[in-house]
């Protein structure tokens, strides 16, 4: 069983950057392809970003641009850099391992001034 654990969730100021990892634990485990969906209240959960082994990697049209997706396979972890943070950001930011079927528990992440 796939374990997801996120960090680096909290609480910034409009054009401010967060980075945000998710540390991924289990027998045997390896990394093909990872994922960061949010969701904010009241809306449905979406995907923000993917990777898949090889470095291919897809981007919401929200967030192209200012948005970063990368693992460090040596720490079996996924990383989402976030840049210039708009309040439209704010939501819970999930990790999500599709092929293992696997989701972190998730962390929050406030935009305001």
């Amino acid at each position: 069983q796939v374990q997801l654990v996120e960090s680096g969730g909290g609480l910034v100021q409009p054009g401010a950057s967060l980075r945000l990892s998710c540390a991924a634990s289990g027998s045997d485990f390896s990394i093909h392809a990872m994922a960061w969906y949010r969701q904010a209240p009241g809306k449905e959960r979406e995907l923000v970003a993917g990777i898949v082994t090889g470095g291919s990697t897809t981007y919401a049209d929200s967030v192209k641009g200012r948005f970063t997706i990368a693992t460090d396979n040596s720490k079996n972890t996924v990383y989402l850099q976030m840049n210039s943070l708009k309040p439209e950001d704010t939501a819970v930011y999930y990790c999500n391992d599709p092929y293992h079927s696997s989701w972190g528990q998730g962390t929050q992440v406030t935009v305001s001034s």
